[in-house]
């Protein structure tokens, strides 16, 4: 089975769509992108079209990539102070002589719809999330929607990022799953990810996930974007692992387009909380 992340990202938008224009409230997305990676460009600008989308309301601000630190934290808190701004998001990777967790700890924890802050995480990981991070997240609602239950499967996550590996496995484990993290390292990995019933792959290694790594008839997850040659693939070799899993998610067309919808979703659900007392 494909899990195939475009059409449950294109259903899940349009029922967002229709919430938000009965909810009466007018949600809004600032993206703050740092320099002119193309990659980052690309990114917001999916972002941006994702908000059009679904009548979420978007702001672009774009830092030079000399901007220090402080430069951008002024950015960032004068967007706390706005009322209009439902969520913030800082695209990543920044420039590496910024301070990225200075500036991801100055994102008011209400207005971090993508789930970075310390306080975010610290819920998340005590099993009291109020926003995930949307990768993870998405690929949680992925599952969810093909009706896989991760509750009782043993499930091994390749990579621990604190973008995906760290909140993929407290989610899992929320959901009831038994999880074991891998990273680089781990000895014996072979031994460790066959004896996954789900395995979500997060390394940013092209294909390096064979079938001889994944059980027979597990279900494989691949975070994974690189391009080869021109050709985008993921951290699995999708071509010789497809008929040895018992599903799938495809690069392109898997977990990004889930990224972007759990995104709408946490911008949506930051706007209603704006207007919440004692959420927080």
């Amino acid at each position: 089975m494909i899990l195939d992340g475009k059409k449950i990202q294109e259903k899940r938008l349009e029922i967002l769509k229709e919430e938000i224009d009965e909810s009466g409230f007018t949600p809004r997305l600032a993206t703050v992108i740092v320099g002119s990676d193309p990659a980052s460009e690309l990114y917001v600008r999916m972002k941006h079209r994702a908000c059009e989308q679904v009548h979420i309301g978007s702001v672009g601000i774009t830092l030079p990539e000399s901007s220090p630190t402080k430069e951008v934290v002024r950015e960032i808190q004068f967007l706390n102070r706005d009322p209009e701004i439902s969520g913030i998001l800082v695209q990543l990777p920044l420039p590496p002589h910024i301070n990225t967790m200075q500036v991801i700890e100055s994102v008011l924890p209400e207005k971090d719809v993508d789930g970075f802050h310390p306080a975010n995480l610290g819920r998340l990981f005590a099993g009291n999330p109020a926003f995930s991070p949307c990768t993870p997240q998405g690929i949680m609602t992925l599952l969810n929607e093909y009706r896989i239950d991760p509750e009782g499967m043993h499930a091994v996550v390749m990579g621990r990022s604190i973008e995906v590996g760290r909140p993929m496995a407290a989610l899992l484990l929320s959901a009831d799953a038994t999880v074991t993290i891998t990273h680089s390292k781990t000895r014996n990995l072979p031994s460790i990810t066959g004896q996954a019933d789900l395995l979500v792959v997060a390394i940013g290694k092209p294909r390096y996930v064979g079938p001889s790594m994944v059980k027979e008839g597990a279900v494989v997850i691949d975070v994974g974007t690189n391009r080869v040659d021109g050709v985008l693939c993921g951290d699995v070799d999708f071509d010789r692992v497809k008929d040895h899993a018992s599903a799938i998610t495809p690069v392109p067309g898997g977990v990004g387009p889930m990224t972007i919808a759990t995104l709408m979703e946490n911008t949506f659900l930051a706007a209603k909380r704006s207007l919440c007392t004692g959420v927080w």
